[in-house]
């Protein structure tokens, strides 16, 4: 295994050895934020769960110090929502029966930082560890500043790893802009319809967040839902609840493409769709 900083965390929900955790991996997320990963990569969680050929590992990048407080919160110190925060994401990993719970424990502005290598090595390291088959992270539109400074890192560990070694799909998911936007033959979605005892628990366990702050419980399930009603308009719904993801796996392919350009290029494709459709019927 892979040598750790000190500050990066740890938490196994089974208790088998932590080498052996890392290393059954299957599906990975790499978020920002606690309850991120539930949000944005619950299809990893559906996929591995209660799946035992299966296993889900969730990392959260930053250390939740920032995070928003009201209600029961409203007066707490960053150090102790940072200790809430961890509380609430090993409480969703018991939930999810993931099979590991990793904190790089960054702040945001090292997250934010283009020049910070250190992140960028921890994500590396537990990506060589775990060799996941698929793995999720922020989509490339994201409006939220530390979303962009983990998908951006999250592509430069990627390129750090031999080819051969890399995930087979890397998909950036929903969070702080959602994704219908994109032309639907270059969505992919993602049916998590069933389980809503599940999805909902989840969300429902970062009280933190919800009790005075931002009901993430009600928003994030009405996207899905949304997300699956709204999805075509001439047939009957295939599923009841759906997230999207923006396939990034051609970055990961070819190192030399450019970043800014590949999600400028999907932009400029709506853009177009959107022109023509006006322009044949006006």
């Amino acid at each position: 295994m892979q040598k750790y900083n000190e500050k990066t965390k740890f938490f196994v929900p089974d208790n088998v050895p932590l080498e052996e955790a890392i290393k059954r991996t299957t599906h990975m997320a790499i978020m920002a934020h606690h309850d991120d990963i539930e949000i944005a990569a619950y299809d990893g969680i559906l996929k591995c769960f209660k799946n035992p050929e299966q296993w889900f590992f969730g990392v959260v990048v930053t250390n939740g110090s920032g995070s928003s407080r009201g209600g029961k919160y409203k007066n707490y110190t960053d150090a102790e929502m940072a200790q809430v925060r961890i509380l609430e994401q090993q409480k969703a990993a018991v939930i999810g029966e993931y099979g590991l719970q990793g904190f790089i424990n960054a702040t945001s502005a090292e997250t934010k930082d283009k020049d910070n290598q250190e992140v960028v090595l921890e994500m590396y390291k537990m990506l060589m560890d775990a060799q996941p088959k698929v793995l999720y992270t922020h989509n490339l539109a994201d409006k939220h500043d530390t979303h962009i400074g983990v998908v951006t890192k999250v592509i430069k560990a990627l390129h750090m790893m031999p080819k051969e070694l890399r995930p087979k799909a890397v998909y950036g998911c929903e969070v702080w802009r959602d994704l219908d936007w994109l032309n639907d033959d270059e969505k992919v979605a993602f049916n998590v319809s069933g389980n809503p005892h599940l999805a909902n628990a989840l969300i429902e366990i970062f009280d933190s967040q919800i009790d005075g702050a931002k009901r993430y419980d009600l928003a994030t399930a009405g996207r899905r839902y949304a997300n699956a009603t709204y999805a075509v308009a001439h047939a009957v719904d295939a599923a009841d609840s759906v997230i999207y993801g923006m396939d990034l796996t051609p970055l990961i392919e070819d190192d030399n493409l450019d970043v800014a350009q590949f999600i400028s290029d999907a932009i400029d494709r709506f853009k177009k769709d959107v022109q023509n459709k006006i322009t044949r019927m006006f």
